[in-house]
């Protein structure tokens, strides 16, 4: 501000979008936080970030999610002048919008939460079989994790090379894997990863790891049997509401007619 054109930079700067995201983003923060604890969400925000590989930190995301809280007040309120409603159904519509536009985005951040740990699950026996072949081969934890890291394409193999990246930090191997089966917060993988941390202990690793990845096979298969029942369950659904309703009618009929006898005599 001492020098010439000093101050019209400082008020450039103090009304640039960094300035603006730095003022509102604790606000949205505390805002975001009190409301997934009111609808169930405890777990923090930071891990589902991390565990999808985001590119969004928890500022990023809070201010998007009051962009959407912010778009459904004015489309609540617009939606009330358009239907001139008042009183209670005006006040409704201005408060459930934006309500769901905060939600909507914790919605879509959980479901991407829940489809990456099932993406983990099910690519997981592969990973582990090939991880437990390579043990078998004579590769170091470390090595094999390299070479998983650099081939793999999925969800497992993006994990790995996150967790390649925090070896190279100076993480050891079991300290790296125990902070991924923190974040991905997977059953299957918890075992998986107290298998590897015997590492050190065990001289046939490989053997105990291939056991594991049959033992998460045959827990996926369960489980998608369990799946297959269920939804053949729910096919029969409609199929005994549409026999239902015909049968109620035709059974209706003749009793409405023995009321209206019974009335009439």
């Amino acid at each position: 501000p001492y020098v010439p054109g000093g101050s019209a930079v400082d008020r450039r700067r103090g009304l640039s979008a960094d300035t603006f995201g730095q003022v509102i983003g604790p606000l949205a923060q505390a805002v975001g936080d009190r409301v997934a604890w009111a609808v169930g969400v405890t777990e923090p925000l930071a891990v589902r970030l991390e565990r999808i590989d985001s590119p969004l930190d928890v500022s990023a995301f809070r201010l998007r999610q009051l962009a959407w809280t912010a778009v459904g007040l004015v489309g609540g309120a617009t939606l009330a002048l358009a239907t001139r409603q008042a009183g209670a159904a005006a006040l409704l519509l201005v408060v459930s919008g934006p309500l769901i536009g905060c939600l909507a985005v914790e919605q879509r951040l959980a479901s991407a939460s829940q489809a990456w740990q099932r993406r983990i699950v099910r690519e997981l026996p592969v990973v582990a079989e090939q991880l437990g072949m390579l043990l078998s081969a004579g590769y170091s934890l470390g090595a094999g994790l390299a070479r998983l890291a650099e081939r793999g394409k999925g969800a497992c193999g993006r994990d790995l090379r996150r967790v390649v990246g925090r070896i190279r930090q100076g993480l050891s191997e079991a300290e790296a894997l125990s902070e991924w089966a923190h974040v991905a917060d997977v059953d299957a993988l918890r075992r998986v990863v107290g298998v590897l941390a015997l590492n050190r202990q065990s001289g046939d690793l490989g053997r105990l790891i291939g056991e594991e990845a049959r033992a998460i096979r045959r827990d996926v298969h369960r489980e998608l049997i369990e799946t297959i029942e269920r939804r053949g369950q729910q096919v029969w659904i409609p199929v005994t509401v549409a026999a239902l309703v015909p049968g109620a009618i035709f059974l209706a009929v003749p009793f409405v007619d023995a009321l209206r006898l019974f009335a009439n005599s």
